[in-house]
């Protein structure tokens, strides 16, 4: 499979900048609380700290716009695992809020369909190329 499938388009100026704010919205966020996570001394598993890592890793990944067809996926399930508690969070107060869960949902699902736009490391690694092919030159003809 080839990588630039992942990545439908990269649109830019006003619409390039509106899914740069959702990429920092989410990778931001994402980036907190596993920063948090780790520097807390609540480490009692290692699923926590696996946890806090996969979360630190995806939100600096998709606040970069770096792989984000793989990690935007991964920080909605993410999101979705703290707001139905599937993952064990020993900082819960940080986003306990349902709703603030249910927008990360919601914005990491929009950054997933709409891919990473062109303000990002991905439209510069995978973006549509332009290609100029200089004129041919011509050989003098013997006369």
């Amino acid at each position: 499979m080839q990588l630039h499938r992942l990545f439908p388009a990269f649109p830019s100026g006003l619409p390039g900048v509106g899914l740069l704010l959702l990429r920092a919205t989410v990778g931001a966020s994402l980036a907190a609380q596993g920063l948090a996570t780790l520097m807390s001394n609540e480490h009692s598993t290692l699923l926590v700290l696996l946890i806090a890592v996969l979360l630190l890793m995806s939100g600096l990944f998709v606040l970069i716009g770096f792989l984000t067809p793989i990690f935007s996926p991964l920080a909605c399930l993410e999101c979705l695992g703290g707001a139905l508690s599937w993952f064990p969070f020993p900082l819960s107060s940080f986003s306990c809020s349902k709703l603030a869960m249910a927008q990360l949902i919601a914005i990491s699902a929009a950054i997933v369909l709409l891919g990473p736009g062109a303000f990002s490391i991905d439209a510069r690694l995978f973006g549509w190329k332009e290609i100029v092919i200089p004129p041919a030159s011509r050989f003098p003809q013997d006369e």
